[in-house]
């Protein structure tokens, strides 16, 4: 009688054969590749694993894949316009699927990660990219919504102040006529002049 097949996946052996692989490049153990990195003047050499750098890298595995022979116990590759810390960035990240730069190399990493033709490097930083631009355009969101706040804060004081101003103005009008004595508001109801009766007065003399 068969019995059902039972699935064993560990979750923390991929975690684990990426730290031992890591710590045997720190060590220098078992490593067959050593990359020659030169910038400008700058040179440095690092060793490596080529199982790890071909299985990341399309780049690599082309050339390890095409060589004819080894120049020794380890093969030499040379890479030319390629800065020593954006190298050793790409080998932490390959061996450890983490890294730690500073913002203004993310794009230096990206154009590392398109030369040596690595995907998984690539998409990261495509996506912290995005996350960087996404938070730039809700500070400048932020900035000029409190920017436009502010305006409105200032302005509807200005107007209090105003319609202030103006019911002041009208009530020391209403304490103080500013008509002429002679203007019609000062003449009496019935119409006539106060001095229509003095002339009047004199004409019947």
């Amino acid at each position: 009688m068969e019995s059902n097949a039972v699935l064993l996946e560990s979750k923390s052996s991929p975690i684990n054969l990426l730290n031992e692989m890591h710590q045997l490049r720190l060590l220098g153990h078992l490593c067959d590749v050593t990359v020659s990195v030169e910038y400008q003047g700058v040179r440095a050499e690092f060793v490596a694993h080529k199982a790890v750098l071909a299985a990341t890298s399309k780049f690599f595995k082309e050339v390890f894949l095409n060589e004819k022979g080894m120049d020794g116990p380890r093969t030499n590759v040379l890479l030319n316009e390629v800065q020593v810390a954006d190298f050793a960035s790409f080998l932490e990240f390959v061996y450890t699927a983490k890294v730690e730069v500073e913002e203004d190399r993310v794009q230096r990493m990206l154009e590392i990660a398109e030369k040596l033709k690595c995907l998984d490097l690539s998409e990261t930083c495509f996506q912290l990219k995005k996350q960087m631009l996404e938070s730039v355009l809700l500070e400048l969101q932020n900035f000029s919504e409190s920017q436009n706040s502010e305006e409105q804060s200032t302005t509807q004081p200005s107007g209090l102040l105003e319609s202030k101003a103006a019911a002041v103005a009208d009530a020391d009008q209403g304490d103080c006529p500013l008509d002429p004595p002679d203007s019609p508001a000062d003449r009496p109801s019935n119409g006539m002049s106060p001095e229509m009766p003095a002339t009047k007065s004199k004409e019947k003399m």
